[in-house]
């Protein structure tokens, strides 16, 4: 993607179903569930670069003993440095004597992740100012392990504010306002509430000693239950993972599935991860193995090891986050290998419409690095193009009777798709500008080209996977490519035009910085119709003082009227960078919304392509953007108002 984007959190959870001396008899380490835990996240890096943290809860610790630990780092390669540091603390107690390598119970004992129930998180930062503190996993501690909480999760709360205002109407007293503080505090609450009534029950029954009185709340505690009431008034994407301090697990996901979440599971371990294919790598099993965490199912371990699994899914229709396919996910999954290559080849049509079906004189690739699977698609599928030609042509040379060795010559060996790789990423470069602001003048030099394969009278086609901001495109990459000087330079997106913001979890929120957006703004505003943006302001304003069950998104008014192909053209005036020294011509292809749709196996959400959000907090963060935008504030527009 030329336009990066901060996105989906990462999550990991490794639950061991055997004492560590089973994992140190089978495989020499009593630390396997750890190394587990350190590969899931490992790779599953893609998905969070900002700051990590990982948590464990040891099983049956007596009263009195640490039994839940935590760690979170917010620094430069926190993932690799935090198990760096562990490791070099696990070391160093060894060489202490403190602990043993071959006696499990020393190190479950000592050190601090030799648990049992192991938790990792990687994040990016989309919650304003970042630190460590930042950081999942989250913790609510208490005296009692049946009341203390853990919880990490890949999730954006489209109504955090209103949750947070529910914290403070029942008498609670939220400190900062982040929707992973409203998940920890909801789930805490009605845990606490479970715990307490639990409690005075037992208190009242029989006089019993405290490891007892423990044992027999853990036993009755309902975490299915617990979660599936703190859930019943979430608004948003999300796969949540949390553990009590007694060691009942529990991972849940939205009812919508908008964010993903997959499990694994054998008689040795029980194991989530937001992508298939970690799972599948690290436990070195076959994709039939993997299941998908349906929408809306709460799956709990208890802390013996039984596992329970319980819906509080109402029928929503299923609407799975389709960037996770494009663009987050890593591709050697084979389903969205598969689906990447189908989005490349679907854009093959509006190729040929655009440069003709001379590739003798077009030269293909892509922007590095993640939309490589599907420019082999688009190469796949203008390959097959070419051999419906030949074939047609054959054909009527057949019935013609004038098949020569010429024409078979000119047929076979000609006008096929060539494929180069002109544009590399120096990423490098893109790394010491993200950490030095405002050096502008560095960007164009992100991007490097191979020089002399691209001809004066060639057509260059470039694949990228979206188009979100162009901000690159015009500042970077047409400036790099345009010193190939080619006459013509098309720009495919595999993505459809993001005309709105997203609000489940990809940093995607503010109006104007959408190029589909201000390419519909500017051609209102050349057709005279400028009071239209004003009409769709007052409607927005209108809906949203509304009940949010009634809603409408007003947003989809400036786009009315607006066929795909102007707002492209539009995009394409935009993105020209004015400072080259190159006059062709430069056009925009983005991929149809029925084409992306049909080259998904599965159903997908499309909101930020078409407006039709699956939730109602959606609708509001739609109107609320443009709100913003039409008023001139930044940020993002499901902030917190506290």
């Amino acid at each position: 993607m030329s336009d990066f984007l901060k996105h989906e959190c990462g999550v990991a959870v490794v639950r061991l179903r055997k004492p560590l001396q089973y994992y140190y008899d089978k495989y020499g380490t009593a630390l396997w569930g750890f190394n587990k835990l350190m590969l899931l996240m490992e790779k599953q890096h893609n998905r969070g670069h900002d700051g990590v943290g990982m948590g464990c809860v040891k099983l049956g610790m007596p009263l009195g003993e640490p039994y839940i630990f935590r760690r979170r780092d917010a620094a430069k390669d926190s993932l690799a440095g935090m198990f760096r540091r562990e490791m070099k603390k696990f070391n160093k107690m060894e060489r202490n004597e403190v602990l043993t390598r071959e006696d499990p119970a020393s190190i479950k004992n000592k050190f601090d992740f030799g648990g049992e129930v192991l938790m990792g998180h990687l994040r990016y930062g989309t919650s304003g100012e970042f630190s460590e503190g930042s950081c999942h996993p989250y913790l609510r501690r208490s005296n009692w392990p049946t009341r203390t909480l853990l919880v990490l999760g890949n999730f954006n709360m489209t109504n955090a504010g209103e949750l947070n205002r529910k914290l403070i109407e029942r008498g609670q007293h939220p400190i900062f306002g982040t929707d992973t503080q409203t998940v920890l505090e909801e789930v805490g609450f009605h845990l606490d509430e479970a715990h307490t009534d639990i409690y005075r029950r037992l208190r009242d029954e029989e006089e019993v000693d405290g490891q007892t009185r423990q044992d027999q709340i853990s036993s009755e505690l309902d975490i299915g239950k617990i979660v599936a009431e703190s859930a019943e008034n979430w608004d948003g994407g999300y796969t949540i993972a949390g553990v009590v301090g007694n060691g009942d697990m529990f991972v849940t996901r939205d009812p919508r599935g908008i964010r993903p979440c997959f499990m694994y599971m054998d008689d040795e371990v029980i194991a989530f991860a937001s992508e298939r294919v970690p799972l599948m790598t690290v436990f070195e099993t076959e994709q039939d193995d993997i299941s998908e965490v349906p929408p809306g199912e709460v799956i709990t371990v208890s802390s013996k090891g039984e596992v329970h699994r319980s819906s509080f899914h109402k029928g929503e229709k299923p609407s799975p986050c389709s960037f996770e396919r494009i663009y987050f996910s890593r591709g050697n999954d084979p389903g969205i290998y598969k689906e990447r290559k189908a989005m490349g080849a679907a854009l093959v049509p509006q190729i040929v419409e655009s440069i003709g079906d001379n590739f003798e004189k077009a030269v293909f690739s892509f922007i590095p690095n993640t939309a490589e699977t599907a420019y082999y698609g688009l190469m796949d599928g203008l390959r097959l193009y070419r051999r419906d030609q030949v074939k047609k042509r054959i054909a009527e040379a057949a019935k013609q009777g004038i098949v020569t060795e010429e024409l078979l010559d000119e047929l076979i060996m000609s006008n096929w798709p060539r494929g180069e790789k002109i544009a590399h990423k120096d990423i490098k470069m893109r790394t010491f500008i993200s950490q030095e602001k405002g050096r502008a003048q560095l960007v164009s030099h992100v991007y490097d080209i191979t020089y002399g394969l691209v001809g004066p009278d060639d057509a260059l086609v470039v694949l990228d996977d979206s188009i979100v901001r162009g901000t690159t495109l015009k500042k970077s990459i047409l400036k790099i490519l345009a010193r190939t000087k080619p006459r013509k330079i098309v720009i495919c997106s595999t993505a459809p035009q993001i005309r709105y913001p997203d609000c489940y979890g990809i940093d995607m929120s503010e109006m104007g910085k959408f190029i589909a957006f201000r390419a519909a703004e500017s051609l209102r505003k050349k057709r005279g119709e400028a009071a239209l943006l004003e009409e769709v302001y007052q409607q927005c304003k209108v809906e949203m003082a509304k009940p949010a069950d009634e809603r409408i998104n007003a947003v989809q008014g400036v786009y009315e009227g607006l066929t795909p192909e102007e707002i492209s053209a539009e995009v394409a005036l935009l993105v020209t960078p004015e400072d080259i020294d190159w006059h062709g011509e430069i056009e925009v292809i983005y991929q149809g919304i029925a084409n992306l749709h049909a080259s998904i196996d599965e159903e997908s959400g499309d909101w930020y392509f078409t407006g039709n959000y699956p939730t109602q907090g959606g609708v509001a963060v739609a109107n609320t953007a443009y709100m913003h935008y039409y008023e001139g504030k930044d940020g993002r527009s499901y902030d917190l108002p506290l």
